[in-house]
């Protein structure tokens, strides 16, 4: 790597750990959950890139150290899934079906309404992934000549929603189980939601790693043929 391609990069990662660690302290500070520290980073980074004229995959090759954090972190998240291994295995056949209808219909009906109300197929595909890990939904997005900065940007605001509003949303509709809780956040929300429902408890954690894991594998699956026909039907139609 030349050396001012180098520091190019360092001065991005020193940047955005600063930006982030700066909006976690202000949050814990003010003991404010609105004030997410990955969203104030993010709004505060588009326009210094905007600024300076750093193009998102310039940004994305240079911060690429970062974002090989992502799947050990998801690996992580493991370790609640662990302790709670038993209970899941009675639960199992239950789980997958649910989170499977789950997924399915998720596809469908972000496929479909982008679709008609758009009619972009690129941007259709990217938003029915939007419910997935970044490193799996990225690759399905490719696969599916999705765009891949929509793709990101949905991922990110889901998980977002997910983290902030979730668990209150669920309390509000009176779904107060832990297991169910963690089975929905971690399926619409993946990592984001479930590193902030393993604050909660361990079992929302388990629950909630579980979700994210079973719901990438199946919408790995599932989502190629499923989002091919959907297109061959909705362009037939």
């Amino acid at each position: 790597m030349p050396e001012n391609q180098y520091l190019f990069s360092l001065s991005l990662i020193f940047i955005t750990l600063m930006t982030y660690q700066a909006f976690a302290w202000l949050q814990q500070k003010l003991k404010a959950p609105l004030l997410n520290p990955m969203l104030l980073a993010i709004a505060t980074l588009i326009p210094l890139m905007l600024y300076y004229n750093i193009t998102f995959t310039q940004y994305s090759d240079a911060t690429f150290p970062i974002n090989m954090l992502l799947e050990p972190a998801v690996v992580a998240l493991g370790f609640p899934l662990y302790q709670h291994l038993r209970t899941i295995r009675q639960q199992a056949r239950t789980i997958i079906s649910l989170l499977a209808l789950g997924v399915i219909l998720v596809i469908i009906i972000s496929f479909s309404m982008t679709a008609l109300l758009i009619s972009i197929p690129e941007i259709a595909v990217s938003l029915s992934l939007k419910s997935v890990t970044t490193p799996i939904a990225i690759a399905l997005t490719e696969e599916l000549n999705g765009d891949n900065s929509i793709t990101a940007f949905a991922i990110i605001l889901a998980g977002q929603f997910g983290a902030l509003l979730g668990p209150k949303w669920l309390n509000f509709i009176n779904v107060k189980s832990a297991k169910a809780q963690g089975l929905a956040i971690g399926a619409a929300s993946h990592a984001l939601g479930t590193a902030t429902v393993s604050k909660i408890s361990y079992e929302h954690g388990a629950y909630s790693s579980l979700s994210l894991i079973l719901s990438a594998v199946i919408t790995a699956l599932i989502s190629p043929s499923l989002i091919t026909l959907l297109a061959q039907l909705l362009t037939n139609s």
